[in-house]
Formats: structure tokens, C-alpha cells, sequence
């Protein structure tokens, strides 16, 4: 029986679809649909956060591993209809290798990241089967049975083939020499997606034409369908140890790619936590509780990995104080909530001083070459950049970090104060600024070497005190600034900024923290044209890569701080001025998902 609560003396606003931005607990009437629509907190454990990007972009490859340690060859690369790419993944970014013998998509894969089996695509359908020793690619005897569209579970020596174009039901067996036909499916179909578990002990689900959710397990003999997904798709990804534990996750369903990912435990499929971006013709490794998405059409280098662990309660937390009371963009930081590293600010004046935080406590470790604040910075604890800052009037110089010691490397082409950054020591974007008049639009690219002045903001004026967030150089994302405590948003694809939608609150003088798709703006002083207007806050706003929402506030507002981290798995925020003044105090944020649910 359905259940329902009513809604009286309410003022319902009607949109076709969903809200743009929503927050918790609200309700809404969906006109073209003719639903109710609301947002709950989702209390599933599960989530995905994202992972390393490709260096090349492609759809429909082959894939296999673990969460962490996988590789992924072949695909579609744009104008390169049958890639031979070769790629491993050692949990935070991707290597390219030597590539196969026989360039390829929609091609099928077994195995690990140093022993792996990939067989059959095309086009034209092939057979080719080659196995990977860690180094280099053998090509070995062929498939019986020629075909793309296919899955494959198992490891390098004992694996299985199943599926193919249109309706094709052959399943075959490889025992690490040679491929033998074993039984058949009982629904043929193309899956073009990874399979889970081992030769003895197989799943498949999902499937075209037409596009389906039927589910069968292999027992090592015989196929037998089981309960079928809660929603049918064709081109997904599928990841497990065995049959009786999975993952299915992206895919279309029919023609609409997906985010929609389901858990298999044996004998019923339940819904958890979407992946951040749909996609099909994905590449996936993995289990059920660590996955891995990676790729997709169009040509995605984005990843995304999977947890059951999941994300606690959205909240922030007061941890342990520095050392020194340091306010200022003024102090920046680098790292992860468990691993943070803050340097530089105004102690007053400026200030040398480097702390190291390892989720309790701060240490202070070796200082700046040069003192200064207003700076940025990026990277992680053990290998972190700075760059900018005053005085002198504004500073180029840039440090790096090794873990140990700074040393002065190769300066920025235009000196400037209260600009923002991203990404790692070897790869990092450096954007905005004051010179001392006017605010700049400059962006510069560091290649661990130097820096080069590339595309500017789109905003022709730039902005001072603004914030960022990426992973790398070649994805991120600009949010903020002053003047007029501005609520721009672009993001950043490696060459051109693009304006994207505004953050709810313009401001400036905030945190950011995570990813060009899943990020964290927190803090900071709105202005005449935000309300509230003209205070410090602790308004935080997180980005899902297409909306800023409302998430919880910090315990103290606060303007000028360091942070790091990334949105969904947790950031730091040291330091800053508050009204009274500048504080040493360290709060910790942690994530909840929200999610659009339709009234039964």
C-alpha cells in the first residue's frame, strides 16, 4: 500500500521536471511528467567519488581489475574508429603502455593489471584474442566464434566469452591455450560490457536489443536466469567477484545514458548511489564494493570509483588548532582531510611558517623560502606547489614541496596576489589575481617545469580572492571572487574556460575544494549583491558538475582560509579571519547525498 503525506496551506511550484537547484526535504509537482517529486537524504552507505582520468578519451574498451589496480585497452577514440591503447590504473591516475597487436572496440577483457586476457571486436568482428604479461601483449589462438558486443569474466588463464552482436547466445571457455563452446545463454544479446566473477562462477545482466535487465549466473556448466535489474539497459558495466556479488552500474536505457547503479547479493538486485556522471560503453573493474567506471561515450577520460563504506552524515566538525593563528588566502593549503598540508598567511604580517596535519593534530615542518600570504596552492601533503602572493608588492615566485623541504623553481610569467589554483605539483593551474589593478582574467599552466600563459577566464575582467577545485590541470573548476562578490562559475577542460551556473551566494574570500564535477565551496564574505550581504559566513554550497546546492554550515564563519580535500570524502578547513579576528581553529567536513525521489 502506498504511503503519503499531506501537504496543506503549502504553495507548490510547478516545474517541467526537476528543480535546478533543491534542497533538502523539498517538494515540488514535475508538469510533464504528472508526478510529485521530492529530496530525501539517501541512507545508503554507498557512493562513488572520482577517480583518475584517462590521458586518452574513448568509449567501448575493455576493462579489467581491481578498484585500484586495473587496466584498460582498446575502444573508440573519436577518429580512431579501432584504438590499440593501452592503459593501467594504480588508483590515482592512469599510465599508457604498449599498446595490443590488433587495434579494436567493443571488445571483451579478463584478468588483472599484470595478467589480463582480451578477446573478440571489431569491427570487422574478430576472434583475435591476446594476452597481456604485465609488459607487453601476445596475440594467441583465436575464438571460435568471431564477435563484438561481447562480456568477459575470469583471469588470464581460465575465462569465459559470452554474448555478442544482435542475439548471440555462444558462450565460450578459454583453459590458457585454447577456447572451447560450453552452453549456451538463455537469452542471447549484446552486452558490450564487463561481466562479474570467475570461469566457474559467472553473472551477466543487461543487454541489447531490445534493451533488457534480464540476469543469468554460470555455474561452469549451464547458464540459469535469475531476477532480473530494476532497470533495464543496454552498453553498462558490470563488476563482481562472483554471481552471487555485483555491481551493475551506467548503460542506456534505451537511448538516454545512465548513472543508475544496482547491487547483487545472491538473489535480488537493489538500488544504491548513482555515479556522478551517465555514461555508456563504459569500461568497468572491480568487485561489489569497490568498482571502478572509467571512459564512456562521448570519448570520457573521467573515472569514477565505487565504495559500500560510503559517506557519513553531511556535517562539520572542529579538529585540532595549528600551531599559529594565521588568516588569509592568506594561508592556502594542499591534501586530503586525513593528510593536509597549510602554508604561508598573515600572522601578521606574512608569515614562512609551513604545518603538516595528519587528522588530528598540526605539526609545524620546514618553512617557505619566502614568507608571504595571499598566495595559492596545490597538490597534496607530500608533494605540494605554492605560487603568488605579496609582498614585494605581488610575488611570482613559486615553491615546491617534496615531502620535506620547499625549493624556489621557475616563477609564474605575471606576479599577482589573491589568486586561486589547482591540481598537483607536476600539473597545476594557477588563475586570477591582482596586479595590483585590475583584477586579472590570466590563467597559466605548470608542467612541473614551468609555467605557460594559457586561455583566460571567460569573465574579461578576472577576479581577485576567488576560488578553485581539480584534480589535475586538465579539469577543474573557478567559483567566486571579488570584485562585486561575484557568484561565477566556470569550469575548466584542459584549454577553455566555459561559464557554467552560478554558485546561490556570490562571495569571495572562500574555500574550495574537490573536482570540476564534485566540489565544495565553503565560507567566505557575501556581498551587497548576495544576502546576507556584507558578512562573513559559513554558507557551505556543494557542485554535483551541473548545480550548486546548500549543504551544511561550518560551525564559525569565516573568510581568507586554507582548505583541501575533496567534497564527497571529507576537507579541511584551517585558519582565516573570523569578526573578531584571525583564528588557528581546523574544521572537518563530511558528506550525505541527497537524492530526487518520485511520491508513490
Amino acid at each position: 500500500m502506498a504511503t503519503y503525506k499531506e501537504s496543506v496551506g503549502t504553495a507548490v511550484t510547478n516545474f517541467a521536471g526537476n528543480k535546478p537547484v533543491v534542497l533538502e526535504g523539498e517538494l515540488w509537482y514535475d508538469s510533464s511528467n504528472y508526478v510529485w517529486k521530492y529530496q530525501y537524504i539517501n541512507t545508503s552507505t554507498a557512493a562513488w567519488a572520482s577517480g583518475g582520468s584517462l590521458n586518452t578519451g574513448r568509449s567501448q574498451m575493455g576493462a579489467s581489475g581491481v578498484q585500484n589496480a586495473a587496466i584498460a585497452s582498446g575502444g573508440h577514440e573519436g577518429t580512431t574508429l579501432t584504438s590499440a591503447n593501452t592503459e593501467l590504473y594504480n588508483g590515482s591516475s592512469w599510465t599508457e603502455v604498449n599498446n595490443l597487436n590488433t587495434g579494436r572496440r567493443i571488445l571483451a577483457q579478463a584478468g588483472a593489471i599484470d595478467s589480463a586476457l582480451s578477446f573478440g571486436g571489431g569491427p570487422p568482428n574478430t576472434g583475435a584474442t591476446e594476452s597481456w604479461n604485465g609488459s607487453n601483449w601476445t596475440e594467441v589462438n583465436d575464438l571460435n566464434s568471431g564477435r563484438n558486443f561481447l562480456a568477459g569474466t575470469g583471469t588470464q588463464t581460465a575465462a569465459l566469452a559470452i554474448g555478442g552482436p544482435s542475439t548471440t547466445a555462444d558462450t565460450e571457455y578459454w583453459n590458457g591455450t585454447n577456447w572451447t563452446e560450453v552452453n549456451n545463454l538463455n537469452t542471447g544479446r549484446q552486452i558490450s560490457g564487463q561481466g562479474a566473477g570467475i570461469q566457474t562462477s559467472s553473472l551477466v545482466a543487461g543487454g541489447n536489443p531490445p534493451t533488457t535487465g534480464k540476469t543469468e549466473t554460470f555455474n561452469g556448466t549451464n547458464w540459469t536466469e535469475v531476477n532480473d535489474m530494476n532497470s533495464a539497459r543496454g552498453h553498462l558495466g558490470v563488476t563482481g567477484a562472483s554471481n552471487t556479488s555485483a555491481l551493475a552500474f551506467g548503460g542506456e536505457d534505451p537511448s538516454t545514458q545512465v548513472a543508475k547503479t544496482e547491487s547483487y547479493n545472491g538473489s535480488n538486485w537493489t538500488e544504491t548511489a548513482d555515479m556522478a556522471t551517465a555514461r555508456h560503453y563504459l569500461g568497468a573493474a572491480g568487485t561489489q564494493t569497490a568498482g571502478l567506471a572509467v571512459g564512456g561515450d562521448p570519448y570520457l577520460t573521467s573515472a569514477e570509483e565505487f565504495t559500500s563504506a560510503g559517506l557519513p552524515i553531511s556535517s562539520w566538525a572542529t579538529s585540532g588548532n595549528m600551531n599559529q593563528v594565521r588568516g588569509g588566502n592568506d594561508n592556502a593549503g594542499s591534501g586530503t582531510v586525513t593528510a593536509t598540508l597549510t602554508f604561508a598567511g598573515n600572522i601578521p604580517p606574512h608569515t614562512a611558517k609551513t604545518e603538516s596535519y595528519n587528522g588530528s593534530n598540526w605539526t609545524e615542518v620546514n618553512d617557505l623560502n619566502s614568507a608571504r600570504r595571499s598566495g595559492a596552492g596545490a597538490g597534496t601533503q607530500t608533494a605540494a606547489l605554492m605560487f603568488g602572493g605579496t609582498p614585494a608588492p605581488v610575488a611570482a615566485t613559486t615553491e615546491s614541496w617534496n615531502g620535506t623541504n620547499w625549493t624556489e623553481v621557475n616563477d609564474l610569467n605575471q606576479g599577482r596576489r589573491d589568486l586561486a589554483g589547482f591540481g598537483t605539483n607536476t600539473s597545476a593551474l594557477g588563475f586570477g589575481g591582482y596586479n595590483p589593478s585590475p583584477a586579472y582574467a590570466l590563467t597559466e599552466l605548470w608542467n612541473g617545469t614551468n609555467w605557460t600563459e594559457v586561455n583566460d577566464l571567460g569573465r574579461p575582467t578576472g577576479f581577485l580572492d576567488l576560488q578553485g577545485a581539480g584534480a589535475d590541470s586538465t579539469a577543474g573548476l573557478a567559483f567566486g571572487g571579488n570584485p562585486d562578490y561575484q557568484a561565477f562559475t566556470e569550469t575548466w577542460n584542459g584549454t577553455n574556460w566555459t561559464e557554467v551556473n552560478d554558485l546561490n551566494v556570490g562571495r569571495y574570500a572562500s574555500a574550495g575544494s574537490g573536482t570540476s564535477t564534485d566540489a565544495l565551496n565553503s565560507g567566505g564574505y557575501s556581498g551587497p549583491n548576495a544576502m546576507p550581504s556584507g558578512e562573513y559566513v559559513a554558507l557551505t554550497e556543494y557542485w554535483n558538475g551541473t548545480n550548486w546546492s546548500s549543504k551544511a554550515e561550518m560551525n564559525t564563519a569565516r573568510r581568507q582560509m586554507g582548505s583541501s580535500g575533496t567534497a564527497t570524502a571529507g576537507v579541511v578547513v584551517a585558519g582565516g579571519v573570523t569578526s573578531p579576528g584571525p583564528v588557528a581553529n581546523t574544521e572537518e567536513f563530511t558528506f550525505k547525498k541527497t537524492v530526487v525521489k518520485t511520491l508513490d
